[in-house]
């Protein structure tokens, strides 16, 4: 049997949320019709509405849309701490390396003095 795929989950903005909250209410359009419009399923937007009638604004749960240049520097920051753990690891495997041939060195010296 197939895995299915990850659900995916969307976060919205409260300013989205409220938007279409507001617009909803419009008596000119339908919940149905604003879903459509945005996108969403009727069933999110009824959601939302009820928070947004029994909670207040503020308790709705949305979460801001980050800033796209924020996003950017976020992954590249990422990436540059990755590349650094990277370089840590190799620095540290260079210096057991050096370690190592430097006591084999050692003990090559020390044999042959003990031959001599």
């Amino acid at each position: 049997m197939a895995k299915s795929a990850p659900k995916r989950t969307w976060k919205y903005s409260k300013s989205f949320i409220k938007a279409a909250v507001e617009l909803s209410d419009e008596p000119r359009f339908s919940v149905s019709e604003v879903a459509m419009n945005l996108d969403l399923h009727p069933v999110i937007l009824y959601r939302w509405r009820k928070q947004y009638r029994d909670l207040g604004m503020s308790n709705i749960k949305g979460k801001p849309i980050p800033n796209r240049k924020k996003v950017k520097e976020l992954t590249k920051m990422q990436e540059l701490e990755r590349e650094v753990a990277l370089l840590k690891k190799e620095n540290d495997l260079l210096k057991k390396w050096q370690r190592y041939l430097s006591e084999a060195h050692q003990n090559d010296l020390d044999s042959s003095k003990d031959s001599d």
